[in-house]
């Protein structure tokens, strides 16, 4: 009859065989042979997720300065690379654009963009190519731009008359629904479900209200977008000044062009995010500008001294009178630098196996580029953390050089 005791040498003599064996297996195996980024040890479930409780971007600074270009980080179940330098920057996003040109499906873009048919969160595949030439060649190119330099110059009068009236004490207009919208979409973006690193903890979405506050916020935006559309459809499609046709009469335009055969569809022109993508990262950068300025008075005095000298009598400053202003452009280009309005990238995911640097990249792996920490690297900025905009009248660098 077999003892306790004997019985116990035998599951503990073959839990250390199954053991060592496995550890065998796996220094053997094809992965184990890959050379992957560097990466700090991870917590069971939770991965990397405990280090960037305080603060996020402190935090994936210190890593990059203490790993390298090139992190590997798990964020619950899924691994994730962090690039924080120039050099990786350009190779994901120049170089090997096309590999890393595909976005990981995720909930809350897929809810408020219909289920992701907008540019930024599209799938990479014919329809995202499509869309990304449309907005590219219709929507974007230099001679529609300079077409809305006249509404662009009335809407910065309208503002700077609301401040006015501000300034004077007396409070104006109580904002609309649709800007409500738009700032909880900004708001939305932000937010990473735990159920969506951890699929363990998928059973807690019903306890949450993100799925009720992406169904009123999409409510809200696609009735006012119908009411928009179908006004497009039977208005004069030239204004009676002669003003260029609007972006949602150019998207009418190639739908009706192209028939059956347009991507375009009316959940298309709801989903291409010109509203919240073109106002949000606006609205940051001049924040930003602005907050830098009052904690350097010197700088302010010297942009308000140019900007007045250019201006002379006249009441509304004018887009042809920027190009006189290089102070201005170099103070935006600081601000910028320090506070880019998207401190890190939106998360793109590789289509095949390919080397990064010299490390391995699986296919299918996420990866985001840290533009904050580049733009505090000491190899590419002097005192990177000091708002110096004369940096930028002493270099011909331009703070997107260092990225493409």
């Amino acid at each position: 009859m077999v003892s306790l005791s004997q019985l116990l040498a035998v599951l503990l003599s073959t839990s250390l065989f199954l053991f060592f064996l496995r550890k065998w297996h796996l220094s053997h195996s094809p992965e184990s042979q890959k050379r992957l980024p560097p990466s700090p040890s991870k917590l069971p479930v939770i991965g990397n997720l405990h280090q960037l409780v305080s603060s996020p971007l402190r935090s994936l600074l210190s890593l990059s300065r203490r790993y390298g270009p090139l992190t590997l980080l798990h964020f619950g179940k899924f691994p994730f690379i962090i690039a924080s330098s120039a050099e990786a920057a350009r190779e994901i996003m120049k170089t090997q654009d096309l590999i890393f040109s595909n976005r990981p499906q995720l909930s809350i873009p897929g809810g408020l963009f219909y289920n992701n048919r907008d540019v930024v969160f599209a799938p990479y595949g014919e329809y995202w190519r499509q869309i990304r030439s449309i907005c590219v060649l219709h929507l974007l190119s230099n001679k529609r731009v300079l077409s809305y330099r006249r509404v662009r110059e009335e809407e910065t009068s309208i503002m700077v008359e609301k401040i006015r009236r501000v300034a004077l004490g007396k409070k104006y207009g109580g904002g609309s629904d649709f800007k409500e919208s738009l700032a909880e979409i900004g708001a939305l973006m932000w937010v990473v479900p735990l159920w969506e690193l951890i699929p363990c903890l998928s059973w807690t979405r019903r306890f949450t209200s993100v799925d009720k506050r992406i169904a009123r916020v999409v409510k809200g935006i696609d009735e006012f977008l119908e009411v928009v559309i179908q006004e497009h459809r039977v208005r004069d499609r030239r204004g009676s000044d002669g003003s260029e046709l609007d972006f949602v009469d150019i998207l009418l335009d190639l739908q009706r062009e192209n028939g059956s055969l347009s991507p375009i569809e009316d959940f298309t022109i709801k989903a291409i995010d010109m509203f919240s993508a073109g106002t949000g990262t606006t609205v940051t950068s001049l924040k930003w500008a602005v907050v830098e300025l009052i904690r350097n008075p010197t700088t302010m005095k010297i942009l308000q001294n140019e900007v007045r000298e250019v201006a002379g009598s006249k009441d509304d400053i004018e887009e042809q009178d920027i190009e006189k202003m290089p102070y201005l452009k170099v103070v935006l280009k600081e601000s910028l630098r320090l506070h880019p309005p998207n401190e890190i990238l939106v998360a793109r995911e590789s289509t095949q196996d390919t080397k990064l640097l010299g490390y391995d990249i699986a296919s299918g792996i996420r990866v985001m580029v840290n533009v904050w920490a580049i733009s505090r690297d000491p190899s590419l900025w002097k005192n990177p953390e000091e708002f110096r905009p004369d940096r930028f009248l002493e270099t011909s660098i331009y703070f997107r050089d260092c990225v493409v």
